[in-house]
């Protein structure tokens, strides 16, 4: 199994800046592809991004790309999420979740293709 525990959230205005962690524990979280969702109240769990097991390009949803940047070390069983130029739309619990290294590219913005998840972060961006 795969623990993960996400921090970095809060308050912040718009056109501000957020960086979020994940950190891992348990087994060798390089072997999992990583995945950073998002839910906002009475919405759907959405993908914001994911990256492969050995770290190559990530993928960014639309409504993010160009400011959200992700990232991972392996060696210290790390992923990161910075925000950049966050609007009030950002607004929402984000989580961090970790799928089997082999998940498809096709399928890695769905949330049912990932076996474990942090407990959430909440990021808050006022007008």
């Amino acid at each position: 199994q795969v623990q993960l525990v996400e921090s970095g959230g809060g308050l912040v205005q718009a056109g501000g800046s957020l960086r979020l962690s994940c950190a891992a524990s348990g087994r060798t979280f390089g072997s999992y592809a990583m995945g950073w969702f998002r839910q906002a109240p009475g919405k759907e769990r959405e993908v914001v991004g994911h990256i492969t097991w050995i770290g190559g390009s990530p993928y960014y949803a639309e409504s993010v790309k160009g400011r959200f940047t992700i990232a991972r070390d392996n060696v210290k069983n790390m992923g990161s999420l910075q925000m950049n130029s966050l609007k009030p739309e950002d607004t929402a619990v984000y989580y961090c979740a970790a799928a089997p290294r082999g998940l498809s590219p096709s399928l890695s913005a769905y949330p049912s293709q990932y076996n474990y998840w942090g407990q959430g972060t909440q990021v808050t961006v006022s007008s």
